[in-house]
């Protein structure tokens, strides 16, 4: 008998016997069901069989006045590329964005990929298979302070708080490892999609996107929680909850204070240009994370230095991560530390409430570095609609923390993410185009 044929073949009556003997908790082991008469069993899964997922089928809205993968919740798999934009002119500029408006639409819709003669290159990478799955998949798209240079003629509209990353008193950035004219952030619920995304995009844009640098990370998956239990935000590797005090991404309000640029930004005092309204000031970090030494640090130190409970993300003076620290009952730092980086990064006055950001971190692992020691610490993203007021003053805030001797950032950037595309007859980065051809006529 073939293989093939004896998957298929009947169970034999004697073995069917054994299987009835087992009782409830051996065909519970063993995976099987009874309805009736009619036994039906699920063979165990071969060790190269495909895991199963109910969620590859999850998408995200394209068009909206705010591009996805900033207030959308966040997946499992993160990754953000920085491109050199290699376009010559503004007709190949705009070539640019409308490419990628098209294969942004189709990678967060999904769908089967044509096939062509196989003579010639497949049109797909094929490793999401013949049809593309949405996955959750997000695709935000940015653009730096260099797309501003002069060769475009998009300076007059600039975004006015854009600028070019420079380094903190702890950073050590290398150079291979930062800024870009482009950044795209890639989201979805394995990192497979993302990179199945970013290739689709590099095939399709080989003479205009050059990749710069790019990081892939994570967000470890959590039990689903039990009744009345508050959300929980993930934990970053040194262990603690990365997310806490974090604003209330489905607050509307919130979001256009502290997110969202608004229209009529570009009023006298402000400076934003119209274009720029919807958009979001992102700011990227990779931080690399000293975990030997931070494993070897004591509970008691790694508490105070980040100013929550270890176990719970409670603050020294709570009980859960959603509890709110009361600094006036504790201005000598008795409790939380005055230089505790919640502390420090949130002083929660009228004043800093100002400079709150919306974050969006994952965890990367890089491998090992040339001395042994692991490459491994937290990609950083985070969204504001003024940059200065956001992550600028809260970083300036921290600097000098203790937990400064546990980690070092090495890349990152600074962008503007650009408005979302409203409907079938838009697409990405058409407002700016559009304000920069203006400003060219009237020149």
């Amino acid at each position: 008998m073939k293989d093939s044929d004896s998957k298929n073949a009947p169970i034999s009556t004697d073995r069917r016997r054994v299987l009835l003997g087992l009782g409830a908790a051996g065909a519970a082991v063993a995976g099987a069901s009874l309805t009736g008469n009619a036994f039906a069993a699920t063979a165990p899964a071969q060790v190269t069989e495909a895991p199963k997922s109910e969620k590859t089928q999850d998408h995200n809205a394209f068009h909206g006045p705010h591009q996805s993968g900033i207030v959308t919740p966040r997946p499992t798999a993160g990754m953000m590329v920085s491109f050199d934009v290699l376009a010559q002119d503004r007709e190949d500029l705009e070539r640019m964005f409308r490419t990628l408006n098209e294969r942004i639409a189709f990678l967060m819709t999904g769908g089967p990929v044509p096939q062509v003669d196989p003579k010639l290159p497949p049109l797909d990478s094929g490793i999401l298979g013949p049809v593309v799955t949405p996955d959750n998949l997000t695709i935000t798209v940015s653009v730096g302070d260099s797309l501003f240079d002069d060769r475009f003629g998009l300076e007059p509209v600039k975004p006015k708080r854009l600028q070019r990353m420079v380094g903190f008193p702890n950073d050590a950035l290398e150079a291979d490892c930062c800024h870009g004219d482009l950044s795209i952030q890639f989201c979805s619920n394995a990192q497979d999609s993302n990179i199945h995304a970013l290739r689709d995009i590099v095939k399709n844009l080989p003479d205009l996107l050059l990749v710069r640098w790019k990081q892939e990370g994570t967000v470890p998956a959590q039990a689903p929680l039990k009744p009345g239990q508050p959300p929980e935000s993930a934990r970053n590797f040194l262990g603690f909850r990365d997310g806490s005090a974090n604003p209330d991404s489905n607050n509307q309000k919130t979001m256009n204070e502290l997110v969202w640029v608004q229209p009529g930004s570009d009023e006298p005092g402000n400076g934003e240009p119209a274009w720029a309204a919807n958009g979001s000031y992102q700011a990227v970090r990779i931080i690399r994370n000293f975990v030997e030494r931070w494993d070897r640090t004591p509970l008691q130190e790694q508490q105070a230095i980040f100013g929550r409970v270890k176990t719970t993300g409670a603050p020294m003076d709570g009980r859960t991560e959603a509890d709110v620290p009361d600094y006036a009952k504790d201005p000598e730092g008795k409790v939380t530390k005055l230089d505790a980086h919640i502390r420090l990064a949130n002083p929660r006055t009228a004043q800093t409430q100002r400079n709150l950001i919306l974050r969006r971190p994952f965890n990367y692992s890089n491998g090992v570095n040339k001395n042994g020691q692991l490459d491994m610490g937290l990609l950083f993203i985070c969204y504001q609609a003024d940059l200065e007021k956001g992550f600028i003053t809260v970083q300036t805030r921290l600097n000098g923390e203790p937990l400064e001797e546990y980690l070092k950032p090495v890349g990152g950037g600074y962008f503007f993410t650009l408005p979302g595309v409203v409907d079938s007859n838009d697409f990405i980065g058409r407002s700016l185009l559009a304000a920069s051809a203006q400003t060219t006529k009237t020149a």
